[in-house]
């Protein structure tokens, strides 16, 4: 059992919902943002989605956008999550899911990528612009009892039929996208989340999390109830973008880790 498996049968015996927390890796600088995962693990995250900077995120919004662009200067890329996830290996056992577009991946080399993710620690990856029909070519070949999780993502318009052959490879867990569109806030069909959701508890037991769009605690508290997880990004991106020059800003995100983690307990 690998340690997104673990987190997750430990928050469901303590009868908690996960809080995932996607932060870009390198900003607002490769220093700076050891700093600040160090402290939104230690604050409570339960999982971490190390953002691997890509100059055409295409699945996010504009504070993502930025956030991505601002590391993409400091010099961070997919070697350098890499690197990051060694690194808080030493300091946390949190799980940590690198998020990338299959771009970076396909230039690194997916064998490559796979050896070198894995033996740094990193316990999976979710790679938003590949479609499961297509996932062969980047999973072939890797072992099934290495518990490297791909993470498969279900979007809103999602047929019930392909939510099956999606959930029937999943590993680690689902994660389910609230919105058409991109990252970032916006108004949420909480009705239309609670029956996708529904239809994926009928389908598979693997753990679902739901992201995109979920900008406040509030928002957070109310999806909870639904899923095994929840997933903040842009709020995350957003503190670091107001509050980079700032010393505290460590702190301020670790009391926003806090305050999505007690809102969905």
């Amino acid at each position: 059992m690998n340690r997104i498996d673990l987190r997750f049968k430990e928050l469901k015996d303590k009868g908690e919902k996960a809080l995932v927390g996607f932060v870009v890796c390198g900003d607002p600088s490769p220093e700076k943002s050891f700093e600040l995962l160090v402290a939104m693990c230690e604050a409570g995250l339960d999982i971490l989605e190390l953002g691997v900077p890509f100059s055409d995120p295409t699945a996010d919004g504009p504070v993502i956008q930025r956030g991505a662009a601002r590391a993409l200067t400091g010099g961070s890329n997919l070697a350098a999550a890499i690197d990051m996830t060694r690194s808080l290996r030493e300091r946390t056992n949190v799980p940590i899911i690198l998020f990338s577009y299959y771009n970076p991946i396909f230039v690194y080399g997916a064998d490559a990528f796979y050896r070198n993710a894995l033996g740094a620690g990193t316990d999976g990856v979710l790679v938003v612009d590949l479609p499961f029909e297509e996932s062969e070519e980047l999973a072939g070949g890797w072992k099934n009892d290495d518990g490297f999780a791909l993470i498969r993502l279900v979007a809103p318009t999602t047929p019930r039929e392909r939510m099956a052959a999606i959930a029937g490879n999943a590993s680690g867990f689902l994660y389910l996208i609230s919105k058409a569109g991109v990252t970032g806030g916006g108004d949420l069909d909480i009705d239309g989340i609670k029956d996708q959701a529904a239809i994926l508890r009928s389908i598979t037991g693997t753990p679902l999390c739901v992201g995109f769009g979920i900008s406040t605690p509030e928002i957070a508290g109310t999806l909870s109830p639904f899923v095994d997880g929840v997933v903040i990004g842009s709020a995350f991106e957003k503190t670091i973008e107001d509050y980079r020059h700032h010393g505290n800003l460590a702190d301020r995100l670790a009391e926003q880790v806090r305050q999505f983690k007690n809102a969905i307990k």
